[in-house]
């Protein structure tokens, strides 16, 4: 038997996450069933790893989004999520990550559809059947919350740990980091 696959979701290539196999939506559609059992077939995934993918769909796709993903996970398999924090008390980050982006239509921003916070992140995905573990977010008075977690799990470069920004022990650039995990 194979050793079940790891996915990166909208990976732009990165060189992290070695090992894993990397796509681009133009091949796999989160919202695209037939996408999925194209490339897969059910529990076959021991991960899946999107890093500031949700927030281009919207609350109801992402549902959606995940309840497809949880077809392919192996019982005890995961998404490991990042999306921009809601409740990050940045008014320059807020002014980035907003629904429809800061300015012209060809920044990735543009195409925010959600800004989520923990509390609609963790509901999104119970709401398809996983059981959540955050990593990283703030809470609604901005304070910042983090627990230990494993790269080689799933790198995620905007995180407190990686993400150049955060620097001198300022931070600069946050994520909601979670675990959504197939019970």
């Amino acid at each position: 038997m194979n050793e079940p696959l790891r996915v990166v979701i909208g990976s732009g290539r990165s060189p992290h996450n070695k090992g894993w196999m990397h796509t681009e939506e133009s091949e796999l559609n989160l919202l695209r069933n037939e996408d999925w059992s194209r490339k897969f077939s059910a529990d076959s995934l021991k991960a899946i790893l999107a890093e500031h993918v949700w927030e281009h769909l919207t609350y109801e796709e992402g549902v959606q989004a995940a309840s497809n993903c949880y077809t392919y996970l192996a019982p005890g398999g995961y998404i490991r999520c990042a999306v921009p924090d809601g409740f990050f008390p940045n008014e320059a980050y807020q002014n980035i990550v907003q629904i429809g982006g800061p300015g012209p239509l060809d920044h990735p921003a543009a195409s925010h559809r959600i800004v989520h916070t923990y509390i609609t992140l963790q509901k999104m995905f119970t709401a398809a059947g996983y059981q959540v573990k955050l990593l990283e977010y703030c809470d609604e008075s901005g304070q910042f919350h983090e627990f230990p977690w494993d790269e080689r799990s799933g790198f995620i470069y905007r995180s407190k740990r990686f993400d150049h920004r955060n620097a001198e022990g300022k931070l600069g650039f946050v994520s909601i980091i979670a675990d959504a995990v197939k019970v």
